[in-house]
């Protein structure tokens, strides 16, 4: 039997007050701004420094809100001209200590509620944003704000280049059997990598209309080159453990030992049931930057065998690596195999 292997990482999205602007309803509380502020000035630096005592490389999704540019003629700084609109310091030190940048939105905007040109000029500008505060390099993931995923997103990301989404959470994987060489499965897990398709497409529930019109299958889109790393929400330290006033589910009172038994029991399933998986956790410095359970999970999961901590590209990469797209697939502009380890 070979050797376990696992990649694991920690997926940050930096709420903060963007969180509170274009999803969790506190635009007009100084209360929840005042939330959003400890997210960044208290939650981030104690996030980094676990991550440093642990030597985890992590993955920070960092709405665009929280990075400010200006340009002196047609020239954009790259180091004076960069400061950061909000949590200057802060995200400095989350790009400095070498964790993985990717996209958020700008103001945690829902891609659902906007145009299509709405949502590509969030995407343009953030995506130039985040490529200038990281000294030219340029974001290969996304995640969308409260993982609500537009029909036309996939092919947004393509166009521009990014290679991975952190925002679905259909867990479909193809396996070959080990034991059953010659037979090919599909097995619906969240433990693995998938390639996203463009714009599934489904038929709404109209009572006013005759049963016939929406008693139809769903229709699937193409197989993309777009990885997805994928989302789950019993992974996710917020809709448990954070108070949000204007959702009538809202809880904040959880215990953290009873999410943490969850992480541990789903951690346990996949290393019980595969040899190779991935586990992406969502993590929000809102949230687990409190005194949190982040520490003790860290501890469990190092007692284990064939552990590796690493950013969600490398997950994203060392699964293409061991599976092609579909031939013909739309692959993220720019992209080349040999481009994938820079």
């Amino acid at each position: 039997m070979p050797a376990k292997r696992v990649l694991i990482g920690f997926g940050v999205d930096v709420d903060a007050v963007a969180g509170w602007l274009g999803s969790y309803g506190g635009e007009d509380s100084p209360l929840d701004i005042s939330r959003g502020m400890y997210a960044g000035e208290v939650g981030v630096p104690r996030l980094l420094k676990l991550f440093k005592k642990y030597d985890i490389k992590t993955t920070w999704f960092i709405p665009g809100k929280a990075i400010y540019s200006y340009k002196t003629g047609c020239q954009l700084k790259t180091n004076e001209g960069h400061s950061l609109e909000t949590f200057p310091e802060q995200m400095k030190a989350v790009r400095d200590a070498g964790h993985e940048l990717g996209l958020h939105g700008y103001s945690h905007e829902n891609p659902v509620a906007m145009t299509v040109q709405q949502q590509k000029d969030i995407l343009d500008h953030t995506y130039n944003l985040l490529t200038e505060f990281n000294f030219g390099i340029p974001p290969k993931g996304s995640v969308a704000p409260w993982w609500e995923t537009s029909k036309e997103g996939t092919e947004l990301l393509l166009d521009k280049g990014i290679e991975y989404d952190h925002s679905s959470m259909a867990h479909e994987s193809v396996f070959s059997l080990s034991a059953y060489p010659v037979i090919n499965v599909y097995i619906l897990n969240s433990c693995q990598a998938y390639y996203m398709r463009d714009a599934d497409s489904w038929n709404k529930i109209d009572y006013s209309a005759e049963a016939e019109t929406w008693m139809k299958p769903l229709r699937k889109g193409n197989e993309t080159g777009l990885i997805c790393i994928p989302a789950n929400w019993y992974l996710d330290d917020l809709p448990p453990m954070m108070f949000i006033k204007s959702s009538p589910n809202s809880h904040g009172w959880v215990n953290s030992r009873d999410v943490e038994q969850l992480w541990k029991d789903t951690f346990s399933y996949c290393y019980r049931e595969e040899e190779e998986f991935i586990f992406p956790i969502t993590i929000h410095p809102d949230v687990s930057g409190r005194p949190h359970v982040l520490l003790m999970l860290a501890k469990w999961v190092n007692t284990h065998e064939n552990i590796h901590w690493v950013p969600m590209i490398e997950m994203a990469r060392d699964f293409r690596r061991k599976k092609a797209p579909a031939p013909g697939a739309k692959m993220p502009t720019g992209f080349t195999q040999s481009k994938q380890g820079v």
